[in-house]
Parts: C-alpha cells; sequence; structure tokens
C-alpha cells in the first residue's frame, strides 16, 4: 500500500502522546506530543532503527548517555540497542514524527498519554516478534 501526507502537518496537529499514523511491511511512521518537561521514555530497540524529525519544540536526546540539543529542523537515526531517551526542555510541546524500521507500534494504536502509552501491554510486546 502507497501512503502519501504531511507528515509535518501531521504532528504540528497531533495532540496525542503517541499515532501510528502508517505501518508497512518493514516501517512505520509516527507522531508525537510531548508536553513541557515530559519524556517519551527511556527506551532500547534490540532489533529496530528509529528516525526522529523534530517538528516543533526542542529537546534533550540522551543516547546511552550523551546528551545531544535537538531543537526544531533537527533529525537523528538511533540505530538498534542503543539506550535513548528525548526530554522537552522548551516551553511549548514538542512535536515530533518518527520512522521506525521495522515497524516497533500496533497498526493504528493511539496513546492519548504517556500513562496510556506505558499502560499498553499489548503495544509494549509487539516488537518481540522481531527477536523471537
Amino acid at each position: 500500500m502507497i501512503h502519501t501526507d504531511n507528515f509535518k502537518d501531521e504532528a504540528l496537529n497531533n495532540t496525542y502522546f503517541r499515532k501510528v499514523l502508517h505501518t508497512g511491511k518493514k516501517s512505520q511512521i509516527t507522531v508525537m506530543h510531548i508536553a513541557e518537561n515530559e519524556d517519551v521514555g527511556a527506551e532500547t530497540h534490540p532489533c529496530v532503527e528509529q528516525i526522529l524529525m523534530i517538528v516543533q519544540g526542542r529537546c534533550v536526546a540522551i543516547l546511552d548517555g550523551k546528551e545531544i540539543q535537538l531543537e526544531e529542523g533537527s533529525t537523528i537515526v538511533v540505530p538498534p540497542g542503543v539506550h535513548h531517551n528525548f526530554t522537552n526542555n522548551g516551553t511549548i510541546p514538542l512535536k515530533i514524527y518518527t520512522s521506525y524500521a521495522p515497524p516497533n507500534h500496533i497498526d493504528g494504536r493511539i496513546h492519548k498519554t504517556k500513562k496510556d502509552a506505558e499502560l499498553d501491554l499489548e503495544d509494549e510486546h509487539f516488537p518481540d516478534i522481531y527477536t523471537s
């Protein structure tokens, strides 16, 4: 299936913590809204490469203990196996769109809040299919 969209506009208009826009056979696009002083949540994807594009705001990225400041227009690649987190250290919501390869979340999944994402154990274990 071919999917076209303006991912920047999707990210800017998104008010959910995470929303899966499209899942293909080998990749996925999601958008995120991270409130001021909130973080994505520290994680490591053993088999997934993640590319994050900062559409609005700024954040501090921590990758394997190294801090990197990112701002609107920044793009960062997180290779598989890298422990990472992104914290909004700005004064406006952080808006991100992310590509995962292979997909990392259940297709169409929406987490309205970070707490919803943390409580979604079904989505949390979805990436296990790549490690078994």
